[in-house]
């Protein structure tokens, strides 16, 4: 195991290149950009002001439907660094609120999409894969891709909500 002064100082040696900084940044503004995309495309949804940057793990914001809004349950449209990948995820407002969810879901053994073995450290209630190893060279097209995904989500969840 690398100590943490050992990672530090390769840390540094990664930065004195800069393209570390130049990818980091460029994916910061995609999301701002993909963030703004939804909340001007979609104002029945609350869209965050902001989006979580996270700790170079995951970064992500949210979309909230009035239906599922109103069921205090929220979508966020994640991308995961190490995976690097981009996923939207169905989560509660808390935890009481996700345990119902994803109780329910495993009862009625809805398996459309992933559902976590288990809620302990997880944020999503039900998850699903938007874009593998995403290509940033089609701005435009990734946006759509990952726009008719998530409504698609969106749509199967408040469906399947709807029964119950």
């Amino acid at each position: 195991m690398v100590s943490f002064h050992d990672a530090i100082i390769e840390y540094r040696n990664q930065l004195k290149k800069g393209i570390i900084q130049k990818a980091y940044r460029g994916l910061m503004e995609y999301f701002g950009s993909l963030r703004s995309y939804f909340k001007n495309k979609y104002p029945d949804y609350v869209v965050s002001g902001s989006f979580y940057f996270g700790y170079m793990d995951m970064t992500y914001f949210a979309v909230n439907p009035p239906i599922l809004k109103d069921r205090k349950l929220k979508i966020a449209i994640v991308f995961l660094h190490e995976e690097f990948r981009f996923e939207v995820w169905l989560g509660g407002y808390n935890k009481t609120i996700q345990k119902e969810y994803w109780d329910l879901v495993r009862e009625r053994d809805w398996d459309k999409y992933h559902i976590p073995s288990s809620i302990k450290g997880i944020d999503s209630i039900v998850e699903y894969i938007l874009v593998d190893n995403p290509d940033f060279r089609d701005l435009d097209a990734l946006t759509g891709q990952i726009e008719r995904e998530t409504i698609n989500f969106i749509n199967d969840v408040e469906d399947f909500l709807s029964q119950y």
